[in-house]
Formats: C-alpha cells, structure tokens, sequence
C-alpha cells in the first residue's frame, strides 16, 4: 500500500497564502523626474502624492505553474512510500550443543534395539540423536565429538539436515580410544561465548570416565555454571566396569546438578530415546517472532516533476520573451 511517512507536511499547503496576506510587498523608492518645487506642482494640480508600491502583475499560466510546483513540493516533504507486504522472520532463542562421546568404547555390541537384538552403543546414539534435532526445529544446533580430544563438528546452525547427516556419519574410534570429558566441556564453554541467545543447553553423552584431558570435567562445570550454561548429561555406559570402560556417574552427576541441568542413564535403545524425549520436553520451543515492512521511498517522484514543472514554465518564458525583442526589432 502507499503511505505518507510526514502527513503533517500537508499542513504546509497554504504557507504562501498566509504569507501573501501577512507580509506587505516589498517597497523600494524609484526617481523620475527630481522637482525641487514638487509639492508646489502637485498642490497647483490639485493632485495629493501617496507613497505605495507596485506589485508586478502575474499571469494565469504563472500562478498554475507556481502553484503545481509548491503541491508537489509539500507533497515529496510528507514523504510517499510504497509499503510491501510484511517479511516475517523467527530467531531462535537458544541454543542446543550436542557433546558426543566416540571413544573406542561406542562401539560396543550391548545396546538391545527395540527388535530384541543387539547393536552397537553408536548406532542407537545415532538414531536417537538424530530424531531429537528433527524435533527441534526452531533452536540452533551445534555438534561436538570427542575421544582423545574433542573436534567441532558443526558450529551452532539451523541447517539441522547438515547436523543429522554429521551424525549418521559418527565411527566409533574417529576421535581417539580414551575419553576427553573435561576438555570437551571447555570447547562446548568457548563455542557458546560467540552467541547472544538467553537460554545455552548442552547435552553431553558418554560411556565412560575421564581419562585424557587437560581440564578437569568439574572445574568445567564450574566455568560452565557462571557463563549460564545448563549441561544435561546422558550416561550409557556400563557403572559396573573397571579401568577406563567405567562409567563415572558420580562426576556426571555432579556435571549436571551443578550447572541446573539432569543426569540420565540409558542402558538400551529405548531408554535412551526416553531420555531424548523428555530433554525435549523439558526444554520448550521458545521463540522470538520479527516482522518488518520493506518501504520504498518515491519522494523524489514528485519532487523531480515539481523541477520539471518550474524548468518547463521559465524556459518557456525566456523563449516568449526572446522572440518578442526579435520581432520588435
């Protein structure tokens, strides 16, 4: 539709004639004849001498071409605009980190599938997973994996089917044998500190303990609690083990509470997809609706024809008047 941005500019219409009426014509003296005995002359006339000024007379044509020129100015002053239809956009409002573990251990044969068979711990992680971002639709994602060290996979992203086809890709073993908790909530800590949202989740799934970083996994939640990030940790390892296979369910625990996040265990496929379906649960789609109108601006429409109207009218005046001393002479 079209607008006026400044419709109070119209108030400006009838300036000129608030100050034609106000405002007296200019008055300049201009000599003729010099009479030193001038009021002698004019009494013996009987002709009494006034003094007022003489306002040059303007035509139809001028006065229509003055006035078109002064509408349309008042009119580019108000500022037309053509407003498009309205462009929506949805920002997200927080963001999901999903911390993998693909240590050596993933690829053990102990997870029991719906089907009653087994299978190993990374393929459940990766159908699971994967549905949870496909419910998410509105939060960015980003992925982690660690093993020896912890490697960004996807920096937080609405292109959910670029982080779906990342995790059906997960191998056991990609990232190292051992398992680098600390030092993957350190990396999920400095990728957060790039993004503005008001709600930072990070979901941390692993099957065993610490045994390869450099920063211990409770001092990183430590960090992690005073920049405002809930972790949520998902333990699918074997409590009973020994050595580096054991699943450290105190620590993850600890992890979790400290941060305001939960613990979980998921000792099968469908466990851990329970587990999956409440953290969506409890983490609501929140987000922020924008809305704006494009306006595109056409003051200089008439503007460029008030120019045109006034060009048009003097230079068709300089014209008359040139032919007419050509033909008086």
């Amino acid at each position: 539709m079209y607008q006026l941005d400044m419709p109070w500019a119209l108030m400006l219409f009838p300036l000129p004639l608030l100050i034609w009426w106000l405002v007296p014509p200019h008055r300049e003296t201009s000599a003729s004849i010099r009479l030193p005995f001038f009021n002698q002359v004019a009494r013996a006339a009987g002709v009494e001498p006034t003094e007022g000024s003489v306002v040059p007379k303007r035509s139809w044509p001028q006065t229509f071409a003055d006035v078109l020129a002064w509408c349309l100015i008042v009119i580019a002053l108000a500022r037309p605009q053509y407003v498009e239809p309205p462009l929506e956009k949805t920002e997200p409002q927080r963001d999901i980190l999903l911390a993998l573990d693909l240590s050596q251990s993933m690829d053990t044969r102990d997870f029991a599938a719906p089907d009653g068979t087994s299978k190993p711990r990374v393929d459940a992680v990766r159908t699971v997973v994967a549905d949870f971002v496909t419910k998410r639709p509105g939060d960015r994602v980003g992925l982690i994996a660690f093993g020896d060290a912890p490697y960004p996979l996807a920096p937080f992203t609405m292109d959910h089917a670029l982080v779906q086809t990342l995790v059906e890709g997960l191998l056991p073993g990609i990232a190292g044998p051992r398992t680098a908790l600390g030092d993957s909530l350190g990396l999920g800590i400095r990728m957060f500190e790039k993004t503005t949202v008001p709600e930072k989740v990070m979901i941390l799934l692993t099957d065993g303990n610490d045994t390869a970083s450099k920063m211990p996994p409770l001092k990183a939640a430590d960090v992690a609690k005073t920049k405002g990030i809930v972790i949520h940790a998902v333990g699918i390892g074997d409590p009973a083990a020994t050595g580096e296979d054991k699943l450290d369910t105190a620590s993850l625990q600890k992890i979790a509470v400290s941060t305001g996040g939960r613990y979980f265990f998921g000792g099968d496929q469908k466990q851990l997809q329970d587990i999956y379906n409440e953290l969506d649960r409890i983490t609501p789609q929140d987000q922020k609706q924008l809305s704006w109108r494009p306006r595109i601006e056409l003051f200089y429409w008439p503007l460029g024809a008030a120019v045109v109207v006034m060009a048009a009218w003097y230079g068709l005046t300089a014209i008359l008047g040139l032919v007419r001393r050509r033909a008086a002479a």
